[in-house]
């Protein structure tokens, strides 16, 4: 169960350094369901809730065209998270993994990210489904998915392989 706040056994906290000032903008704000962590979903559903995404001046010129894509990556800020856990127990079973091997919203720098299903576009406004923040979050920027693009350059020698 999730609780708030709390170190589970084996996790550990370190004192977070003082922010430097990366010149973030929020450049709208997140409607859903939710206002309280413990019954915000873990991971947003193609099939949840319409949630609402409202864009602030001088942004809302930056929508345009957007229509043209069915899913969207959106990038936010989780302003309730903590930011001090380098390990972590999900499973609040004593076993620890490092805050990067996790999606846990509890990091250094608490930026969210969900691949959201776009519903509709009212004006300066997306109804979209997928999401998985409060009601009141920050939104950080939006783009089209990823997956929607062909890579601009042939691989090229020396390019990372997988597999």
């Amino acid at each position: 169960m999730v609780r708030l706040n709390e170190i589970r056994r084996n996790e550990v906290a370190v004192e977070v350094p003082t922010p430097d000032h990366a010149g973030l903008v929020f450049i709208g704000m997140i409607r859903t369901p939710w206002t309280s962590r413990l019954d915000c979903p873990r991971m947003g559903r193609s099939d949840g809730p319409v949630c609402r995404i409202e864009i602030h001046e001088p942004w809302v010129a930056a929508l345009d065209g957007i229509e043209a894509y069915g899913r969207l990556e959106v990038l936010y800020w989780l302003h309730q998270s903590r930011r001090d856990l380098v390990r972590q127990s999900p499973a609040d079973d004593g076993v620890t993994r490092g805050t990067f091997a996790l999606r846990t919203p509890v990091r250094p720098n608490p930026i969210g990210t969900s691949i959201a299903t776009l519903v509709s576009r009212e004006g300066a406004a997306l109804l979209v489904r997928g999401l998985d923040c409060l009601d009141g979050t920050p939104l950080l920027d939006l783009k089209p998915d990823r997956s929607l693009f062909t890579p601009i350059a042939p691989a090229q020698p020396g390019d990372f392989q997988t597999g």
